[in-house]
């Protein structure tokens, strides 16, 4: 039974939903990541490609400019003993050196591994021993965070050792450590660190490069297939330590290659993110949707928001990649309603922006589900399809995907509209989990059962209903906590927040909102509460709202809540026990 030109039901009577077939999408060029960068390189060669304003000083690539910069780092790779399968570690902030290194990393026929710059000392050991790392290309100095002085407290042994021969007991597989000197640091540090024999530095790597032939990294970006290992990423911890998750290289270029269709950008786009790259979705999406359209990367480092609004006007943005709680920053700086943003056309849950004088766009983000572990996005509908199409779910299963919904309990495929598990495969999921067997990580048909809850219609559409742990039930209802705060990250001075259940004596559980304001902002638990009534069901408005500091915010290692944590400080304050 056919449900929609782009899914089908398999069995009227069972939620298992299939995508059209991979090779009927439309866009779908080079399916390994060296042939993806190939590709839109031969394609838009003198065209801009990456943009990097720091301080007074502009960088602009040319997409010729990132082949060669690109094919420089493989061979400096090469020269260094990467090889095939070889884990290579990226620890930067957004910068063209991050990107020269994902493509590099590729062309050397390596795999790279995406590393996040929030990461404490503890955390950094736990992520290069578990990804066996052999090569880390790292930034000395984010913010306060010197990773340079972190990597040597590591392992005292490393401090004596020269480039390639690296010995350590806790990092067994690290062998060589390229510094960078931070774009981003807040502080001075002991320059003796930073002249340790341990790194090289990155100019001096780049050099290595001449030793190297460029038929060497042809013919090594030509015996990848898609099917081989194309990057490392990293969970986020929210419950546990975080799991390291290997993608191919084909999900990778599916991806890159399909988010302008999914996004409806038709146009080159100049597309912006000030989160890290070290996210799946924001590496996948700000790349695809530039240099799918041979458009532009315009990178900064991290996100500050007066520098972010400087930058819309200065390079005329027009696709930005962010968080409310982040376009709620923009509106505190001093001048933002004076300043330029028409250039502005798609802004990921752009409520708050698009309410700026100058701002003049219809577009919607296309309401889509995904995870980490299947490269982001796995259903979708496209950006320009009608509200009514759409009808509040989350898509049907993109190109190539597949789809079912299952008992929790069984896992047997329950009947069409039947609430259940989803679990998904397809040509963007995971090859697995790092130190996972196949058996731990997918069920007996392949499928990764994702803990998430929600049902499928006849039409093959997803409606999702946030994770199975995490829904709160109250009175015999159920609540999304993603759903209230998806609506409370829209309300002006907000910067993060959390909904989560607090034990009741009469109603099981109760909605709890923990709320994390603006710096410099006072807000109004009864304005927030009277904002809510009115675009959620009365059951589903928080009993109570709390504000933390930002402080006393509970955060993982790539700055997601940790719900638990959080949880329990809301019922320490409340007086009740968990």
């Amino acid at each position: 039974m056919m449900a929609d030109k782009r899914a089908v039901i398999d069995d009227p009577s069972l939620s298992l939903v299939r995508g059209i077939p991979l090779d009927e999408e439309e866009g779908i060029g080079a399916l390994t990541i060296a042939g993806y960068l190939r590709e839109v390189c031969q394609r838009y060669a003198d065209c801009e490609a990456v943009v990097f304003r720091h301080g007074d000083t502009v960088e602009r690539w040319s997409y010729q400019d990132l082949w060669e910069q690109s094919r420089r780092v493989a061979r400096a790779l090469i020269a260094s003993g990467v090889g095939r399968d070889s884990r290579v570690g990226i620890l930067m902030t957004n910068r063209p050196e991050y990107l020269s290194a994902l493509f590099g990393t590729a062309l050397a026929g390596g795999v790279a591994v995406a590393l996040s710059t929030f990461s404490t000392k503890a955390e950094l050991q736990y992520l290069l021993s578990t990804s066996a790392v052999s090569t880390l290309l790292f930034e000395d100095r984010v913010l306060k965070k010197d990773f340079a002085a972190m990597l040597l407290e590591l392992e005292p042994a490393i401090q004596t050792s020269a480039p390639g021969e690296l010995s350590s007991s806790n990092l067994p597989f690290l062998r060589r450590l390229v510094r960078l000197e931070g774009v981003t640091a807040e502080q001075e540090g002991d320059p003796a660190v930073y002249a340790s024999a341990a790194f090289e530095h990155w100019h001096a790597f780049l050099q290595s490069a001449d030793s190297v032939a460029v038929d060497v990294v042809n013919a090594r970006a030509a015996a990848v297939s898609p099917a081989d290992a194309g990057g490392l990423f990293f969970s986020s911890g929210t419950t546990s330590l975080p799991k390291g998750i290997l993608h191919s290289q084909r999900a990778f270029a599916i991806q890159w290659w399909r988010w302008p269709r999914v996004m409806a950008v038709k146009e080159p786009a100049r597309a912006w993110t000030g989160n890290g790259f070290f996210w799946s979705g924001n590496v996948s999406m700000i790349v695809g949707v530039a240099f799918s359209t041979g458009g532009a990367v315009i990178l900064q480092p991290l996100f500050e928001a007066a520098s972010t609004v400087e930058l819309i006007q200065a390079e005329r943005i027009t696709f930005m990649s962010g968080r409310p709680h982040q376009w709620a920053r923009l509106q505190q700086v001093p001048g933002y309603l004076e300043a330029d943003l028409s250039s502005l056309r798609y802004v990921t849950r752009g409520e708050l922006i698009v309410e700026h004088p100058t701002v003049d766009t219809d577009w919607m983000l296309p309401m889509s589900f995904g995870t980490t572990e299947t490269m982001t996005i796995n259903t979708s509908f496209d950006a320009d399809t009608s509200p009514e199409e759409y009808a509040g779910s989350a898509g049907v299963p993109l190109p190539g995907n597949l789809l079912k919904i299952v008992d929790p309990q069984t896992l047997v495929p329950v009947a069409v509209g039947e609430r259940g598990e989803i679990c998904i495969k397809g040509p963007t999921l995971m090859t697995g989990y790092i130190g996972k067997t196949i058996e731990e990580t997918f069920d007996d048909e392949g499928y990764f059962c994702t803990g998430d809850g929600g049902y499928v219609d006849h039409s093959g559409r997803l409606f999702w209903e946030g994770r199975l742990n995490d829904i709160i039930k109250t009175g015999g209802a159920n609540v999304s906590p993603q759903e209230v705060d998806d609506l409370i990250a829209t309300y002006p001075g907000v910067k993060r927040t959390q909904t989560v259940p607090v034990p009741h004596d009469t109603l099981s559980e109760i909605v709890v909102s923990c709320i994390v304001p603006v710096d410099g902002t006072v807000l109004d638990e009864k304005a927030i509460v009277a904002f809510l009534r009115e675009q959620l069901a009365s059951y589903k408005v928080p009993r109570s709202i709390l504000f933390f500091s930002e402080e006393d915010f509970a955060l993982t290692g790539n700055e997601k809540a940790k719900t638990a944590e959080i949880r329990a400080q809301a019922c320490k304050r409340l007086g009740v026990d968990v």
